[in-house]
């Protein structure tokens, strides 16, 4: 169902009268003194912003007007109700996007908000640039990759307004391409059928959504178009004076029922029509809802009285009535429809549903969240949630319209936290993945042997490490070797290679595919690599070969070297089974906090394991921010930090003054000293300490010793460290460090 363009208001001169266009605007929408003026201001920047090309380039603009794009732009957006700023970065988007108009000057004159919210859909441009498949066509998409580009659309749209101004942007767009060349118009509407309408749908925007489709059927299939239109055209008169007359028997009714009701009929859309005909394999004259009438009532219960009426008045078809009240469409879209054979023996379709169904139909203001009916349905998060906070957003702009002074509030700011990203390839296909996903991901996502070749990774044209985390909409490019050769290393956890289990498995599998004796040469050097860098000498392997239920250690090296079993598992049980065998005394652990009187525990920071006590005068409980103070005798008191007290104390006796909070300190630690050996440069011992801080590591003492002829420095560092785990993790960090050559366990 294609609009009909209302043109804007002009002047005697032919200029567009600006005064009249805003006081249309005003009658579809609410605008205050206040907007009203911040309007006029926006109107006369986008109209002065073409004016200044114009002269500059000395040429009368033959393209199409962006100043003009603007309003029409405003035009569709006052119809979904949205609020003034929406309206103003409407106005401007086109001559921003143009090089008219810079953002810097819009934020100056309209602040930051409306600055974002056209930034946000010049982002969102982005998208055209993407090289849809060519065999893309109406009817006949990749459906995976046209899904992929909508929900990255969606991944990139932190506010709502941004993705309604564009979708406004493109319903004016796609307008304009009557004067168009084949080439710009067969792109456009490739684009929107593919991305754009299927968005609308998701969102609810029906009126839009029917429109972009309409529009974009036409330029992508003509014949089909114009082989419907005419149909329906030799019939318009006909068919408009049967709706009539139906319409007069349905209102009589209703009011012999005493059901209010407002009885409109409606044309189906041609590109649904063509849809139907395709899908169910039909004729034109077998589309039973070309005749079509809508009845509107108040409440739930007249909708299933007045169905009631409708069946009594003519006979239902059979298979040809919906009930989307009890069981709603995905999109929360809500109704019922029924065909019926009406007078004259002619097929009817009659729609049935309350004033709020209707608005939620047309404008996508449903109050309902995603209705979650399968497993599957309720495993798709992120873009689902997304979909759901920007529908329910919608419904907010709403009710609230534009009463306040700021109706929409922060709440449009705020996304939600998505679990997948989508990423460009180089030849513009959406690739979806989890979000902490590296290059080597989606390398393997592509392709098994572009992940077993892959040598290198950019990202925006950059060179990028492996583990380089990516970001919805970056374009990956994987660099490949001439033969496969996965490293060991991506499978470390440690250093964050691959996060997917396919990339994951996929390594796994190529080592268990090399030969028997490479894999035990492989995992024997892996182990002994381990246990020498952790200084692990004393160990029962045998033991561990049959807790890891390996028949022997050659089987445990084969098995690690195959990655059927990781470094990190033989570690563990390393860990357990020297726990087991270690006396008692030999455990080097923490001494168990101090327990006050039932209350939590009270961890000492940097001192250990006194006696505390709470502080009467301000009676501290868990939660509260505390200080300690020593005592003459009684171990350390503990104070709340606003007590006056504890405040008064800090300025008589700082230096008894400690750190303490609440909680229980690790049971078990192990002290271990580990050896650095590296060349000097300034910030070594600094990025070293950071890195043990980051990895939450105490350090307990440090000696550095450098060598100035051969500029190097040896670091002798004491660590407590909970596990074998911990250690690896933190020697393999180390050894990333630049300048660091080795970093290892010092033996006894």
């Amino acid at each position: 169902m294609v609009k009909v363009r209302e043109d804007q208001p002009t002047t005697a001169e032919g200029h567009i009268d600006i005064d009249a266009w805003l006081t249309r605007l005003s009658k579809q929408v609410e605008i205050s003194t206040e907007a009203h003026a911040r309007l006029k201001q926006a109107c006369q920047m986008a109209n002065q912003a073409e004016q200044e090309a114009i002269a500059a380039e000395n040429i009368w603009v033959t393209g199409i007007s962006s100043f003009r794009t603007g309003l029409e732009m405003a035009e569709i957006l006052a119809d979904l109700n949205l609020d003034n700023e929406s309206l103003i970065a409407a106005i401007l988007y086109r001559a921003v996007r143009e090089g008219k108009l810079s953002l810097d000057r819009v934020a100056k004159a309209f602040g930051n908000t409306i600055s974002k919210l056209i930034e946000g859909v010049l982002r969102m441009a982005a998208i055209s640039a993407t090289q849809l498949d060519e065999s893309i066509a109406l009817g006949r998409e990749s459906e995976e990759q046209a899904e992929n580009v909508r929900k990255m659309l969606v991944a990139m749209v932190d506010d709502v307004r941004v993705a309604l101004i564009k979708l406004a942007e493109r319903t004016c767009a796609i307008r304009a391409l009557k004067t168009a060349t084949e080439e710009r118009r067969q792109r456009v509407a490739k684009e929107i059928a593919n991305v754009y309408a299927p968005l609308a749908h998701r969102l609810g925007i029906g009126h839009i959504k029917w429109e972009l489709e309409d529009l974009s059927f036409r330029y992508l299939e003509p014949d089909d178009y114009m082989t419907i239109a005419r149909l329906l055209d030799e019939k318009r008169m006909g068919r408009q004076q049967y709706i009539d007359n139906v319409l007069e028997v349905l209102r009589g009714e209703l009011k012999s029922a005493h059901i209010e009701g407002e009885i409109t009929g409606r044309a189906k859309h041609i590109y649904s029509i063509w849809r139907k005909m395709r899908r169910k394999n039909i004729g034109f004259s077998q589309v039973y809802d070309i005749r079509a009438v809508r009845i509107l009532v108040p409440s739930v219960r007249d909708c299933y009285a007045v169905l009631g009426i409708v069946h009594s008045l003519w006979r239902n078809i059979p298979n040809e009535f919906d009930d989307y009240i009890a069981s709603p469409k995905e999109n929360g879209y809500r109704s019922l429809h029924t065909a019926v054979i009406g007078p004259e023996q002619k097929v009817l379709e009659v729609q049935i549903r309350t004033h709020g169904m209707h608005q939620d139909a047309e404008f996508g203001v449903c109050a309902h969240w995603r209705y979650k009916g399968t497993d599957k349905e309720e495993s798709q998060n992120g873009y689902d949630q997304k979909i759901a906070w920007l529908r329910q957003v919608l419904e907010w702009h709403e009710e609230l319209g534009a009463k306040g002074e700021n109706p929409l509030a922060d709440d449009l700011i705020h996304g939600i936290n998505q679990d997948r990203i989508y990423v460009f390839t180089p030849e513009g296909h959406v690739i979806d993945l989890p979000s902490n996903a590296t290059p080597l991901d989606f390398a393997y996502r592509i392709h098994t042997d572009v992940g077993h070749r892959c040598c290198g990774a950019k990202v925006n044209g950059r060179i990028v490490p492996l583990n380089h985390l990516l970001n919805t909409s970056d374009q990956v490019e994987i660099l490949t070797g001439k033969r496969e050769s996965p490293s060991r290393d991506w499978l470390s956890p440690a250093l964050g290679y691959v996060n997917t289990s396919r990339a994951r498995s996929k390594i796994q599998h190529w080592f268990k595919q090399q030969a028997r004796d490479t894999n035990l040469a492989d995992g024997r050097a892996l182990l002994d690599k381990e246990f020498k860098r952790l200084g692990v000498v004393e160990i029962d392997f045998a033991e561990l070969s049959k807790r890891l239920n390996c028949r022997s250690l050659e089987d445990l090296y084969i098995a690690v070297g195959a990655s059927d079993i990781s470094v990190a598992q033989v570690l563990n049980v390393a860990q357990r089974l020297q726990d087991d065998q270690s006396p008692a005394d030999e455990k080097i652990t923490l001494a168990k906090p101090s327990s006050i009187s039932g209350e939590a525990d009270v961890y000492i920071e940097g001192v250990g394991n006194l006696l505390t006590h709470l502080a009467k005068c301000c009676s501290p409980v868990p939660g509260d921010a505390i200080t300690g103070y020593i005592t003459l005798g009684k171990g350390v008191s503990i104070h709340r930090q606003d007590c006056s007290n504890i405040l008064q104390l800090e300025n008589d006796e700082p230096e008894r003054i400690i750190q303490v909070s609440w909680g229980e300190a690790p049971h078990k630690v192990y002290s271990v000293e580990i050896l650095v050996e590296a060349f000097d440069r300034h910030g070594l011992l600094r990025d070293v300490t950071a890195l043990l801080d980051a990895e939450k590591i105490n350090v307990i003492a440090m000696q550095t010793l450098s060598n100035k002829n051969l500029n190097t420095v040896d670091m002798q560092v004491t660590i407590e460290v909970q596990n074998f785990n911990a250690l690896s993790r933190a020697l393999t960090r180390l050894n990333q460090l630049p300048n660091i050559a080795s970093a290892r366990r010092k033996r006894a």
